[in-house]
């Protein structure tokens, strides 16, 4: 069965060599986060993520989650697991030290956070969202809904969910229905029903603080007619402590893929008179606002996939280390070994290697940005770094997700026929990966924000400024001596060239013939996300070079060397070919009228 033990030594390097910690460590509100701190919360991290969630992950898969007349009852394991996670105080590493949180960097929490959902991504679903609820209220809340909701949200005694989603509202929330009307002591009875609700029910607390989008009835129609409400599960007494059961129920849970052992649930709201709940922030601002809470998910989410990819990447080279299969390629009549030695096998994981540790660098990069564009000092860094991290969030989603369910396949594949037999694990994490590029915005709706918001609407400023710092990185290719950093150097070169020119395609042509420039979004999106991990990659083959001229014999630098020339030669090769579809590609995807499919 699989274990998991977190790449604890990569992690590290890529915070320090590649996301700047040390930078991180300078901003205000960070100056206690010394090397020797994080080195202590990741140890204490891998143990917990190793030897408490890890072992229930097969466990909830086999179990789920059970619904009975309205309640939901955890998998086995699950409500001791909580327990003890939140009273480590995992549930407030990144909230607001004012409300109880240990206030630390996104940084650091990032890192930690692969950990818990590469350990067990069903339970780490949970405070997932509840992180997305407290962000919410935090930048948008009444002073009242902060001291009421988030000291308790953020010690884990509640968690939060995210309700967005109706039967008739998927992806288009302007045909959202649920209606709140006003009342006369300044609350809301709200009526209507949410499907797909994370965690929307379940025995882990004794409170859950549902965000749910809804109409005032004087509400105009569409998106801008939205507004965002707090509904708890328990309506508080004065004291603050859970009172009366508020009219909100779960009719039921959905049967899935994967990630059994998350409650997915239809919730129904007003049933029985209304389900009483307070306005966030403005009324009619509920998308605005929730797209706090899309974006703290969507960068989750991403690194879901990441996650995922490194668990089926562990899981896949402890079966290829085990497995006696067949003697070594080109010795005839020799002894049988294990299955890592032939060169398919190792390509097959040194593709998943490669990718899962080029898309940890492009994550952490990311949320090394996000600290920045949160504390700088100076605003004009801060809107810089907020560019890009608005820039780069459709990518983290969308490309590590996607990469995730071909890596998990992958794994899946090293297995051979084992693979398919469910008692082998593998294969689920194919498929607890498979929901990753469908929920909180499908791959398409992230490539759709990323070409139209994230670059055609500002003329390609950001994007242009990153390419600039890639080519600056290639420039430091040339320096280097040997074949390895010369192929290097090849394929970031041409990879940059595949990404300006598809901006230049999309810059082009957006404004003029949107269709055609939409069906290249999810193209440019991988395309963005492959080059962008070439890039990270590249500056850790550098780094690693410049600890062995400085007299390190550490193989791990090595190593890094390696895996970046596979990435090169197997990953960012493929560059120019999506670069051809995003430009090329519009004729032949809207040809046919609707009938000849």
């Amino acid at each position: 069965m699989s274990q998991y033990t977190a790449p604890v030594r990569d992690m590290q390097f890529v915070m320090h060599e590649l996301a700047g910690l040390q930078e991180v460590a300078k901003l205000p509100g960070c100056e206690e986060v010394s090397s020797d701190l994080v080195d202590a919360i990741l140890d204490e991290a891998n143990k917990f993520a190793s030897g408490v969630l890890a072992p229930l992950n097969r466990i909830g898969d086999q179990e789920g989650a059970k619904w009975d007349h309205g309640k939901v009852t955890t998998a086995p394991g699950w409500r001791e697991a909580y327990r003890q996670f939140s009273e480590a105080g995992w549930t407030a590493v990144a909230g607001d030290p004012e409300y109880g949180g240990q206030g630390l960097p996104k940084l650091l929490s990032t890192v930690v956070m692969e950990m818990w959902k590469a350990a067990n991504m069903a339970f780490s679903l949970c405070p997932m969202l509840t992180n997305g609820a407290i962000e919410a209220i935090a930048l948008r809340g009444s002073d009242e809904q902060k001291t009421a909701y988030l000291p308790k949200m953020i010690s884990g005694e509640w968690t939060g969910t995210m309700n967005l989603t109706e039967p008739q509202a998927g992806s288009d929330l302007a045909a959202v229905r649920t209606r709140a009307e006003p009342q006369s002591d300044g609350t809301y009875r709200l009526f209507g029903q949410k499907i797909f609700i994370t965690y929307g029910e379940h025995d882990l607390t004794d409170n859950i603080i549902h965000l749910v989008l809804a109409r005032l009835p004087d509400a105009p129609e569409g998106v801008k007619g939205i507004s965002l409400f707090v509904v708890p599960k328990f309506l508080l007494n004065a004291d603050g402590t859970p009172g009366a059961r508020n009219d909100v129920q779960c009719v039921s849970i959905e049967h899935k893929l994967g990630i059994h052992a998350s409650p997915t649930c239809v919730l129904a709201f007003g049933d029985n008179g209304g389900a009483i709940g307070t306005l966030v922030g403005e009324a009619n601002r509920g998308l605005e606002y929730m797209f706090i809470m899309m974006n703290e998910a969507r960068f989750a989410v991403g690194m879901e996939g990441l996650a995922l990819s490194e668990r089926a990447y562990q899981h896949a080279l402890a079966y290829a280390k085990d497995r006696v299969q067949g003697p070594e390629a080109g010795v005839r009549g020799g002894p049988k070994v294990s299955i890592i030695h032939h060169p398919d096998v190792r390509r097959m994981l040194m593709s998943m290697k490669s990718q899962t540790e080029a898309m940890r660098a492009l994550a952490y990069v990311v949320g090394a940005a996000t600290d920045l564009a949160h504390r700088h000092p100076d605003a004009a860094v801060r809107a810089q770094k907020q560019a890009f991290v608005d820039l780069m969030i459709p990518v983290v989603k969308g490309w590590c997700t996607e990469n995730s369910i071909d890596i998990a396949s992958t794994g899946v594949q090293v297995h051979g026929g084992m693979g398919f037999i469910e008692e082998a694990g593998a294969a689920q994490h194919l498929r607890d990966a498979r929901i990753t590029t469908i929920y909180e915005g499908t791959t398409a709706i992230q490539a759709n924000d990323l070409i139209g918001r994230k670059i055609a609407r500002e003329n390609g400023v950001t994007i242009r400024a990153l390419i600039s710092d890639m080519r600056a990185v290639q420039t430091q290719l040339a320096d280097q001596q040997g074949e390895a950093f010369a192929a290097i150097r090849k394929s970031l070169d041409a990879g940059i060239a595949a990404v300006e020119a598809a901006v230049d395609y999309i810059l082009a042509t957006y404004n003029n013939d949107i269709k055609a420039a939409s069906v290249g979004s999810v193209p440019f999106l991988k395309l963005l996300g492959i080059v962008g991990g070439g890039w990270q990659m590249a500056r850790a083959a550098l780094a690693s070079q410049a600890r062995i001229t400085a007299g390190s014999d550490d193989v791990f630098y090595r190593t890094k060397i390696v895996t970046a020339r596979f990435y090169a030669d197997h990953v960012l090769s493929l560059a120019p070919a999506l670069a051809y579809a995003v430009v090329n590609g519009a004729a032949g995807a809207l040809a046919l009228d609707e009938a000849h499919f």
